[in-house]
């Protein structure tokens, strides 16, 4: 949002107030309805500054929260693969069902 300016503020009551038929002259009076409008501008623009705050820390906090919910109840990974107690490079014994075969194509 845009800030607000103190004469912004005044003007735009003073032509408000001079379209209902109240014009505002020099004077105490004047002066203090313009310090009240720059108290205004002062305390709205304090409090976009302070919503921007609390908005990026609200943020913050729903991401950190989505990302424990997620971490919660996604599913657990895949189990790793079993090492095997044979290495699969290592050649093959041959066992006695093998050699018997081998002996009669002989």
């Amino acid at each position: 949002m845009k800030t607000v300016n103190k004469d912004e503020l005044f003007q735009n009551l003073s032509g408000f107030l001079k379209s209902k038929g109240i014009e505002l002259k020099e004077g105490t009076y004047t002066h203090r309805v313009q310090q009240g409008c720059g108290l205004l501008a002062e305390a709205v623009n304090a409090t976009q500054k302070t919503v921007r705050r609390a908005k990026t820390k609200a943020d913050q906090t729903l991401d950190q929260i989505r990302q424990s919910i997620h971490k919660a109840t996604a599913p657990p990974p895949p189990p790793a693969p079993k090492a095997s107690a044979k290495p699969k490079s290592a050649p093959r014994a041959k066992t006695k069902s093998a050699r018997a075969g081998a002996a009669r194509k002989k």
